[in-house]
């Protein structure tokens, strides 16, 4: 089971028009929104990736707004987000070793960040209604990739209920009017 003591979560990529051209991007969008909202309530360090931001646009305002009150995007240039030396260094420095991975598109730079962790002994959860590609049949034989890998397979409402634990107390509330 995943621990919120022991995770961090790496969003990947959700970046502009490319962002809009997702297969379920407003569903997507959506997803983001309850996860990141979800992970902040239980203090889950986040690490933020931009793509070549210069070339494909910023992350979508709406998780940009959301985000922006905390965090700071690491822009990459590798497909990989563990192939970036900032990236790297931060989830070395948190020593925590599980991830939650979200973003586009999901048969490349989502799966090639997973890859990577998974090589490096990362407990690699991905959040199936979180990731896309332009391309359904992409991100379906993505998953299948990931899977094969070892990567855990989860979604939102799932991933943020084994994090609670216990259907009681205020972030209990808090996590049911995300969800509704």
């Amino acid at each position: 089971m995943i621990n919120s003591n022991d995770c961090v979560f790496v969003l990947v990529d959700v970046q502009g028009k490319l962002a809009r051209l997702m297969s379920e991007s407003e569903r997507l969008h959506q997803r983001l929104l309850t996860l990141i909202k979800g992970l902040q309530l239980f203090d889950i360090p986040l690490i933020w990736l931009e793509q070549l931001p210069d070339k494909l646009g910023a992350t979508s305002e709406e998780l940009r707004t959301v985000l922006a009150e905390q965090h700071h995007p690491i822009i990459k240039q590798h497909f990989s987000g563990w192939q970036n030396e900032t990236c790297r260094q931060t989830l070395q420095d948190w020593g925590r070793k599980q991830v939650i991975l979200a973003g586009i598109e999901a048969h490349i730079c989502v799966y090639q960040t997973c890859t990577d962790f998974l090589a490096q002994g990362f407990d690699v959860h991905v959040v199936l209604d979180a990731i896309d590609s332009r391309d359904l049949e992409n991100k379906k034989i993505a998953i299948k990739m990931m899977q094969a890998q070892g990567a855990q397979l989860t979604q939102t409402e799932s991933l943020l209920f084994e994090l609670q634990h216990i259907a009681s107390g205020e972030r209990f509330k808090k996590l049911l009017t995300l969800i509704k």
